[in-house]
């Protein structure tokens, strides 16, 4: 599987005999797309890992999900359906975060705020 690759891979860069190389391989976590609690959480993107600034155009490069393919992974069609599925309820899910920001926004506008209200708002900060 691709993610125990890549955790066999980091492995090997890693102390892993010592204490503190094993604790370091227990808080890291491997997974083939990505799983329900961290489906929710927003994505980091890391610039110096990209594959546009690190690779020069002409290198050659494979993925590791078609790799494992080749050498008899049976889970990548089950894979690229699930993150299929998670897209669609990830889109939706933007969708309606954004429509109520949007309204929210909207109704902050049209509230009236008293003077006195107003002073007390200024005074905390919050004009």
């Amino acid at each position: 599987a691709p993610s125990k690759i890549l955790w066999r891979t980091i492995r090997g860069m890693v102390p892993h005999k010592t204490a503190r190389g094993a604790a370091a391989l227990d808080r890291l976590k491997c997974f083939e797309g990505i799983p329900h609690p961290f489906d929710r959480k927003k994505r980091m993107v890391i610039p110096a890992a990209l594959k546009v600034l690190r690779l020069r155009p002409e290198r050659k490069f494979c993925k590791l999900g078609d790799l494992s393919n080749l050498f008899g992974w049976k889970h990548q069609e089950l894979i690229s359906r699930l993150e299929g599925q998670r897209k669609v309820k990830s889109e939706a899910f933007h969708k309606k975060k954004v429509a109520t920001q949007r309204s929210q926004k909207a109704t902050a506008k049209k509230v009236k705020v008293s003077a006195e209200d107003q002073k007390v708002l200024e005074a905390a900060g919050f004009a």
